[in-house]
């Protein structure tokens, strides 16, 4: 019933994943990261798998956000991308993560309300019959704001890429995709 993999770019939606800064925050740009061997052959992997899905695009934008990865439960590797000084700018196998951190800081938060673990718990008592479902991939499916895109730009030895669709990292990525669901 469901695809195994993401058609592509998503579809417009009603709620896009917006990058509203403070007001006088600079752009961030920051060098890639030494990756080891390993690591860099990952990464050329997932930035092919990623180019090739369109969830990223090669970029020219004056931001970037360095790579990282760390260690999956199974031994492969999660890509990450250190959006950490992104985040400061608010009012956030090997996995491959982009360090946002810095765009984080002048970035205005969302304040869309998340749900409570124990009010979820509480609405399920009396129920005696259970369902999930596991939204595959589950940031890919909401859009960029148009003139947000270049904020999203990574940096790798491989080039500079930015997204379509929200990455995960961004400071406020949970609370509008909640907002999504909803």
């Amino acid at each position: 019933v469901f695809p195994e993999d993401l058609p592509g770019i998503p579809p417009t939606r009603q709620v896009e994943f917006q990058i509203d800064l403070v007001p006088g925050a600079a752009q961030i740009a920051q060098a890639p990261y030494r990756l080891a061997s390993s690591e860099m052959k990952e990464l050329a992997d997932q930035l092919q798998e990623l180019t090739d899905k369109w969830f990223i695009r090669p970029s020219s934008s004056p931001w970037g956000a360095p790579v990282l990865f760390f260690k999956k439960k199974d031994g492969s590797f999660r890509m990450c991308i250190d959006y950490r000084e992104l985040n400061k700018l608010t009012d956030g196998s090997f996995r491959m993560c982009i360090n946002y951190w810095e765009l984080n800081k002048p970035m205005v938060k969302n304040n869309y309300p998340l749900p409570r673990i124990y009010d979820l718990f509480d609405q399920l008592q009396g129920s005696s019959i259970y369902s999930k479902i596991d939204l595959r991939s589950g940031y890919h499916q909401l859009r960029v704001r148009e003139e947000d895109i270049p904020k999203t730009a990574f940096r790798t030895r491989y080039g500079h890429y930015e997204f379509h669709d929200m990455p995960f990292g961004l400071t406020s990525a949970l609370a509008v995709f909640m907002d999504l669901v909803n």
